[in-house]
């Protein structure tokens, strides 16, 4: 098999990224790794761990598109600040995954095959079956949609993190 266990958790990280919810994910991890072992047993294996990540993809996509959907609309853009580090670093990852979640294809695959830190830029735009222009404008984008979120959830003042509630 293509995959190692060493990729599991990627995967899996992927899965939670895309969906936001762990339940999907983990259905949507344990279903690709089940077809994996099916197509194994079959004599057609995986042929690469690209694969995986590919039918997780779809899995996840067609998880998402069933319960409520977030509704379509500009997100306002900042430019990335010098403190979203820090800003980042006071964040849960279910609140990551769950506002990578809300992204819509193919900005939400984009965004969370980028922060896996995985694939090499060519493996990327195989993945998500884009131009390079396309990622790039999807990545900057989301980078800046992101920033955006993270003032107004973490608030960053002179060397102290907030919660923006409390600001």
């Amino acid at each position: 098999m293509a995959i190692t266990t060493k990729n599991l958790p990627q995967l899996y990280r992927f899965c939670f990224l895309m969906t936001g919810d762990a339940v999907k994910a983990q259905a949507a991890f344990q279903d690709t790794v089940r077809e994996a072992a099916t197509r194994a047993a079959g004599e057609e294996p995986p042929p690469d761990r690209l694969w995986f990540f590919r039918d997780a993809r779809w899995r996840c996509v067609a998880l998402g598109e069933q319960g409520l959907q977030a509704e379509s609309g500009m997100l306002e853009e900042v430019e990335i600040s010098p403190t979203a580090p820090v800003q980042i670093e006071q964040l849960e990852p279910a609140q990551l995954a769950v506002w990578v979640s809300a992204a819509p294809e193919p900005q939400r695959s984009a965004l969370a095959l980028f922060y896996l830190d995985e694939f090499t830029l060519g493996e990327l735009l195989s993945l998500l079956e884009l131009k390079a222009g396309e990622f790039s404008e999807l990545i900057c984008s989301g980078r800046r949609q992101f920033q955006a979120w993270l003032d107004s959830t973490i608030a960053y003042y002179g060397g102290e993190t907030y919660d923006a509630r409390q600001v």
